[in-house]
């Protein structure tokens, strides 16, 4: 399960999976929950922590079996300028040592007037997934950039991408439909996950705190 990169325009999705929409889905931490960072909670056998010097090549191996590959050195740089101090989170699978999930607490570029932070490149390898691991490195990210103080948070992630979506919904994380197709999108979505969809209620979530997103959507 992984979230996209920076912007919708640079979607990261599966390189095998068709591109049947020119932009990615977006959601947002709602501002009830800035005062209620998720809690992190890991089974038996597993560990989290912070990143350590010498974890880039493991990470590079997580990204590779998450369905990224070409990670390197150079493809990194540009995502390490951006991590918050303590901001990339590894979950170590103890009987091995092995690094087996990921995800980084990203600060923002200046999007739509408001700085914000963003939760990116949250990726379980396959045989450990289906144990809350994904869950606990996008709560470690989230609760990161709400100790941080950053008001504004928000993800990106693809359609199919249904289990991590899933997480991010139990999370508390709100779908933006900030381009006219997203409506539709999410309601696929939702009723593929069992989940209600509740578009009035989103709006009013994101819509009260954010004032530059439902601008931004109305084309003000």
């Amino acid at each position: 399960m992984s979230l996209a990169e920076g912007k919708p325009k640079q979607s990261i999705g599966n390189p095998g999976a068709p591109d049947e929409h020119p932009a990615q889905l977006r959601m947002v931490w709602p501002k009830r929950l800035l005062d209620a960072p998720p809690l992190v909670q890991l089974p038996p056998g597993y560990s989290l922590r912070t990143y350590q010097p010498g974890d880039e090549s493991r990470f590079f191996k997580v990204m590779e079996l998450a369905g990224w590959p070409g990670w390197d050195a150079e493809k990194l740089r540009p995502w390490r300028e951006r991590i918050l101090p303590r901001g990339w989170f590894v979950v170590v699978h103890d009987a091995s040592g092995e690094i087996v999930a990921t995800a980084m607490a990203l600060r923002d570029c200046l999007e739509v007037g408001c700085q914000g932070g963003e939760i990116g490149w949250v990726a379980c390898i396959p045989e450990h997934r289906g144990k809350g691991l994904g869950m606990a490195v996008s709560a470690a990210a989230t609760a990161r950039l709400i100790g941080e103080g950053y008001r504004y948070i928000h993800l990106y992630t693809e359609d199919w991408r249904l289990a991590a979506l899933k997480i991010y919904l139990k999370l508390g994380y709100v779908p933006f439909l900030y381009t006219p197709d997203m409506l539709g999108r999410w309601r696929i979505v939702c009723n593929q996950l069992r989940w209600p969809f509740t578009p009035e209620r989103w709006e009013q979530e994101w819509g009260e705190f954010y004032p530059p997103l439902l601008n931004a959507q109305k084309g003000g």
